[in-house]
């Protein structure tokens, strides 16, 4: 699938006290490991975890308040439309918190799989929102390859610029992305799946 644009940014899509109420809201509550793929361990015992680090490192929070849709489903409508994408979506997943503290990161991966759900259902536009300030951490960059095999040899690589606290960024589910290892500070972060019929 060809594509014009990577992804579409929102610079201070979501203000400041917005950010703030979110990462309160999420902090109250349960911390999980962030955990890979569809297939979650019956266990997750040391051996899982050392393997699961090598690619993922990081913690989640689940989210399902109203409020927080109701911000979002808009923004990610324009982005889907002036994109030039027009992917026809249907429901919005649970919304991840995610917490990357030093050394932490995302490798390589994408938002999709490859069948469908049983309701014939597929990951189209993932979303993420920068929670916190740029000054709070470093490193932590989303980045995006653009090549359609697994980016082995990190070509055509781009940075996307989502330090700004609020900002928004929607992008096709298919794409390999990461986020780079925070080196110093935390980032804290949303990100939300939205699925949709399966490709024609």
């Amino acid at each position: 699938m060809n594509l014009k644009f990577a992804y579409w940014y929102f610079n201070n899509a979501l203000d400041k006290k917005f950010c703030k109420k979110i990462i309160n809201h999420a902090l109250k509550k349960q911390k999980l490991l962030g955990l890979v793929g569809e297939d979650k361990p019956k266990k997750v015992n040391k051996e899982y975890v050392d393997n699961l680090k090598k690619l993922r490192n990081s913690q989640v929070v689940w989210l399902t308040d109203s409020w927080i849709y109701e911000a979002l489903h808009p923004l990610i409508d324009t982005a889907n439309r002036n994109s030039g994408w027009n992917f026809n979506w249907k429901f919005s997943e649970k919304i991840q918190f995610t917490i990357y503290k030093k050394g932490q990161h995302y490798n390589w991966h994408r938002d999709s799989f490859p069948n469908p759900d049983k309701a014939g259902m597929i990951r189209k536009l993932s979303v993420t929102v920068q929670l916190n300030d740029s000054k709070d951490f470093e490193d932590g960059k989303l980045q995006f390859c653009m090549d359609d095999t697994r980016p082995d040899y990190e070509r055509k690589i781009i940075t996307c610029n989502d330090a700004d606290r609020g900002s928004v960024i929607v992008f096709p589910s298919h794409l390999w992305h990461r986020v780079t290892p925070v080196t110093k500070g935390t980032r804290y972060s949303l990100v939300l799946w939205n699925r949709g019929s399966t490709f024609v």
